[in-house]
């Protein structure tokens, strides 16, 4: 049986290794070519980053509508958003507690709670992302980087944005910045092609629904950047930075992502989806939000829970998929 999938597992693999890669590299040097030609800094890191740290997700939830995929590409946004939470946020506060203690955070966090409950409206009522649901949604991404664009503008700190501050030195028009974006540009539609379609393999192989590969293993690796970016936070004991990109990123898999999936296409929600993925979903952004509304650090104790609630969260995936 494994050495029947094995070539999909090693496909699955190097589509995700090459969509991080090349998501970095056409950050950095999108960011470099707008820099050199005098584009505001403010304007880069809420357009260029916002959406280019999106782009793995972004791309393979595209290329999963398009090769008819739905599994894959509502698997992958609502994966990644429980990921983000229970395991991005849950495995750091183990070593260092995450603060949430953030200057304008709990705007965000009120962001994050509609579009998730808007996610959840389409999914329990039509059942699908179509063109108008995916073009509500994608308006809504353009509002709040509009509403962050005024905020920022003016002053005021957003937190969602501090994440970027490590592309900014990523400056000027040079062979290796026209390299890094075309690499970019190749390596993402490549690492999406190599994802999508061996993940559908994979599922067929394993007499599984292709939502648990969406769910797992993609949902898990597109969101090893952040779980990197919150680990190396927790260790230099500056998890304020980290959390403000986990609440931005939910934000973009929702509103972008998702309303990117709807304009390409019409993806449906499974029905197994409705009894665990999504009320888990829901459960992990409620959790969230619980913590930044009222202000309470995300601790040891929450941190544990939070990951046994991935970890179990995965068992019953694995066990109603027929693992055991």
């Amino acid at each position: 049986m494994i050495s029947e999938i094995a070539p999909q597992i090693a496909f699955v693999i190097l589509g995700l290794a090459i969509l991080l890669i090349a998501g970095d590299l056409l950050v950095r040097g999108a960011v470099g070519l707008a820099a050199a030609l005098k584009i505001p800094a403010l304007l880069i890191s809420l357009t260029i980053v916002a959406f280019g740290t999106s782009a793995p997700e972004l791309v393979v939830t595209v290329q999963a509508v398009l090769s008819g995929n739905d599994g894959i590409a509502l698997g992958n946004i609502i994966g990644s958003n429980i990921a983000n939470v229970f395991l991005v946020l849950g495995l750091p506060a183990i070593i260092y507690p995450v603060t949430t203690h953030v200057p304008g955070l709990r705007r965000h966090a009120v962001v994050m709670l509609i579009g998730t409950a808007g996610f959840l409206a389409a999914a329990y009522g039509p059942g699908e992302i179509g063109t108008r649901i995916g073009a509500a949604l994608f308006t809504g991404i353009l509002l709040y980087v509009g509403y962050m664009w005024v905020r920022a503008s003016r002053g005021g700190g957003e937190p969602i944005l501090d994440e970027v501050e490590e592309y900014q030195d990523a400056t000027g028009v040079s062979l290796k910045t026209m390299g890094y974006i075309a690499a970019g540009l190749i390596g993402l539609p490549l690492g999406a092609h190599l994802l999508v379609s061996n993940g559908a393999i994979l599922a067929m192989g394993l007499g599984v629904r292709e939502e648990l590969i969406g769910l797992t293993i993609i949902a898990f690796g597109t969101s090893l950047p952040e779980l990197a970016t919150v680990f190396a936070a927790a260790l230099h004991k500056k998890s304020d930075v980290a959390i403000g990109g986990v609440v931005g990123s939910n934000i973009f898999n929702i509103f972008a992502v998702g309303g990117a999936a709807g304009l390409s296409g019409t993806a449906m929600f499974d029905p197994e989806s409705l009894t665990l993925d999504l009320p888990v979903m829901m459960i992990a952004a409620i959790a969230l939000a619980a913590f930044v509304l009222t202000r309470k650090n995300i601790g040891r104790v929450p941190g544990l829970i939070f990951t046994g609630a991935y970890i179990g969260f995965i068992l019953m995936l694995a066990e109603n998929a027929g693992a055991f």
